[in-house]
């Protein structure tokens, strides 16, 4: 047997060092350099183990690029993310915390990819009895009264298989030849070769690179499902999101009935493409209105509460954003955010004490999204902003009113992209006012049926807001 040597490589970045460390020098991050066994290669020398080149280099004007028919889904929110449907010869990396519902959401592509092909599902985290548990539950009726129905709805052409030996995998895919391959997950799956143990470093990269090449060499899709860390990153080594086309995130409250099928990444169509979803007894059930189902539950003329139209790529989605201020009895006041970047909470109260005059520095703040709904870009601050002053003066903004604007040091409002796009949605919901930056240049006409007010401060939008104060004054 041949002897091993020991390595030490970075999980998030890959760099490899000779000696145990802390912190990786390379991209800073604490406790990420793990130890691996290599085994060196066999034969006389480095020549020895280099394959013999089969590959020929071609002209860029001699390769036909036609386009690759996709998939088709009747999932219209999973076909979005993937930028109009699975492209055959594809990997697709999805990741989430435990319990979101990823081994759900790939059984329902599962089962409807299986109606017209065939589809192999490995897992290696679950029995095959505890998945033909799952796709009964999937199709049984609403009710659940009749699970026969279930059995009668089940497609012949999804194939089952609990294995985590890699080469296994392949064997069974030589076999099968299925048109969709599923792993679920990338961390159980392993190489006998490999002295490392399954979900290592090595193990994770070398198996996705098996798995790629799998792919690249045919027609079939791979989707892989991929274990998070306490942080959100999924678990391994950062080089696997580089070596799959596409990288998307399952997220969500475990406690909210939503989930947002979030891309990251993706060769085949648009990053930051964004999938909405109900948990539901039946799986995942698309929700092709986002809008609607997140201003459902909404209390119009309730003070602290503000609409902001957000951009999810290509998809304007309006949310409710709601402020609260209370007065607090210690030194520190707090500022607690939900949905929203705390960093930007800091700002917009350093900016609402300092431009608008609130005394906020006496009073705790709290700040939430309806719906677990994550907001990351700055459009959303106008309406943050209104919503906290709403509840610090107990007013109600106007109830037909959409606030869109980024809030800067100055008190200023600039203006956001894709705003036309914006304002049309509004108008779908049925909102008949929107306060906006001022324009600058001339661009797109505003929407019909709208009144599209300009301001130039953070001060005069909250005037023509808090309306309903101005005629209590009076």
């Amino acid at each position: 047997m041949a002897k091993t040597y020991s390595r030490y490589i970075c999980q998030e970045c890959g760099h490899v060092f000779a000696r145990p460390m802390g912190r990786c020098t390379h991209c800073g991050a604490w406790n990420s350099v793990v130890e691996e066994r290599v085994a060196p290669p066999s034969g006389a020398g480095p020549a020895a183990a280099r394959p013999a080149g089969v590959s020929t280099p071609r002209r860029l004007t001699d390769i036909e690029a036609a386009d690759e028919a996709r998939l088709p889904l009747t999932m219209g929110e999973f076909a979005r993310v993937l930028g109009g449907g699975i492209v055959p010869g594809s990997i697709v990396l999805i990741g989430g915390d435990p319990g979101i519902g990823k081994s759900t959401l790939l059984l329902q592509l599962a089962v409807e990819v299986a109606r017209s092909g065939l589809v192999l599902y490995v897992s290696g985290e679950e029995s095959e009895r505890q998945i033909k548990m799952r796709a009964v539950r999937l199709l049984s009726p609403a009710d659940g009264s009749n699970p026969a129905e279930a059995e009668a709805a089940m497609p012949d052409g999804l194939l089952l298989v609990t294995e985590t030996n890699l080469e296994t995998i392949l064997e069974h895919v030589q076999q099968t030849r299925p048109g969709l391959l599923i792993v679920d997950s990338i961390q159980t799956t392993y190489m006998q070769g490999l002295e490392s143990s399954a979900g290592s470093v090595t193990q994770v990269r070398e198996c996705a690179s098996r798995l790629r090449e799998l792919a690249k060499s045919g027609s079939m899709a791979v989707f892989l499902i991929g274990h998070v860390t306490k942080e959100g990153n999924i678990a391994g080594p950062r080089v696997l999101e580089h070596i799959v086309d596409t990288v998307l995130y399952l997220e969500g409250d475990r406690f909210q009935t939503y989930r947002l099928l979030r891309s990251v990444k993706n060769r085949f169509g648009a990053t930051s493409e964004v999938g909405v979803f109900e948990m539901r007894e039946r799986g995942m059930v698309e929700v092709t209105n986002p809008s609607e189902a997140f201003l459902a539950e909404r209390m119009v003329n309730t003070p602290g509460s503000a609409i902001a139209v957000t951009m999810e790529g290509t998809r304007p989605i309006l949310v409710e954003i709601q402020g609260l201020t209370s007065p607090t009895n210690f030194g520190n006041p707090r500022r607690t955010s939900n949905g929203l970047d705390p960093n930007r909470l800091l700002l917009l109260a350093a900016v609402l004490t300092r431009r608008a005059g609130l005394r906020l520095g006496e009073h705790d703040i709290f700040a939430n999204v309806v719906g677990g709904f994550k907001i990351s870009e700055p459009a959303a601050d106008l309406a943050a902003a209104a919503a906290i002053v709403s509840s610090y003066r107990d007013v109600a903004l106007r109830a037909d009113t959409v606030l869109i604007g980024e809030v800067g040091l100055s008190g200023e409002l600039r203006m956001v992209g894709q705003m036309p796009a914006r304002l049309q949605e509004a108008v779908k919901l049925g909102f008949k006012t929107a306060i906006v930056p001022r324009r600058i240049r001339r661009g797109e006409p505003w929407p019909k049926n709208l009144e599209v007010i300009e301001v130039r401060t953070l001060h005069q939008a909250l005037e023509r807001a808090l309306v309903a104060e101005k005629a209590s004054e009076g």
